[in-house]
């Protein structure tokens, strides 16, 4: 397969083939990030999405899952997102499942009636970047959503009928928002009540805007034992139904995973026995992390 730039894709979708679909991401304006800084958005022609799709069914004719990027893929226009779903799901017959990311103003841009038609369509699961729920968190990474659009978003991709994976970020606020980060994303996700959440932690790379705050002092990013506190307080104020909760990305120094509301209770005495018993031998080393 050829890629314009580096391509990525969710913890979830290891396994599955990458259609770029689109380039870049058209928000692009999060400072933490630095994954589609050196691209300009764009959509494709129909002719080379095609085209890629043909390259897909020569080299990987037996795929199940298909993800579809780049970081704001859900801004095509939803006719010709419906056409390539079409379209792959009949050139790859053991096809099982479609992902993509979906931005929190991409959602917000379709109606009801869109999110469902593509579900109809063969559309499997959107990934949000819930990020924060911290409205001041969200203002300092340039989300540019409020935590009530956010919610607004989540919950119109659930009641399509569509999964629903958020991620968020741990050490976000820094130690200047610690609890603020916590507390508000942990309402923000109770509000959206995903069928799924992964927790990341965050690690900058030199050109992410973010970094220069670190390096001025502005901004002052937590230590392990810190971001377990952080992911502690989030869980505790998480009431969800029925949710798969992961944290078990290569970024984060806990591997843990839960099954909400049953697991929390032990989820909770899991990280408190850890950072009271000190148990750093548990923890991932700094130099196995990664993005």
């Amino acid at each position: 397969m050829n890629y314009e730039g580096a391509v990525f894709r969710p913890p979830s979708e290891a396994s599955s083939l990458i259609l770029q679909i689109t380039v870049g991401c058209k928000h692009n304006q999060c400072t933490f990030c630095s994954m589609y800084k050196g691209k300009s958005f764009h959509i494709p022609s129909k002719e080379d999405i095609m085209s890629s799709i043909d390259a897909g069914v020569k080299e990987y004719p037996m795929v199940r899952r298909i993800f579809l990027a780049d970081g704001d893929a859900l801004a095509c226009d939803t006719d010709l997102l419906s056409e390539i779903l079409q379209t792959i799901y009949q050139r790859f017959p053991h096809l099982e499942r479609v992902g993509i990311y979906g931005g929190p103003k991409d959602i917000l841009n379709k109606t009801p009636q869109e999110l469902s038609y593509l579900k109809d369509q063969g559309l499997g699961i959107v990934y949000l970047g819930v990020e924060s729920g911290s409205e001041d968190v969200l203002k300092l990474i340039g989300k540019g959503v409020t935590p009530e659009e956010m919610i607004a978003a989540g919950q119109k991709v659930v009641a399509s009928g569509l999964k629903l994976s958020c991620t968020i970020i741990l050490g976000l606020g820094g130690k200047q928002a610690f609890e603020e980060h916590a507390f508000e994303t942990g309402k923000v996700l109770s509000a959206i009540n995903p069928h799924f959440i992964g927790t990341l932690t965050l690690m900058l790379e030199p050109e992410a805007p973010l970094s220069k705050k670190v390096q001025s002092g502005e901004f002052t990013l937590l230590n392990p034992w810190e971001c377990l506190r952080e992911l502690g307080l989030i869980i505790q104020g998480l009431e969800l139904r029925d949710c798969l909760f992961r944290s078990n990305h290569a970024s984060n120094y806990l591997p843990l995973k839960a099954h909400f509301p049953y697991d929390k209770e032990l989820l909770l005495s899991t990280i408190k026995g850890v950072i009271a018993e000190n148990r750093a031998e548990v923890l991932r080393p700094e130099n196995w992390r990664e993005l």
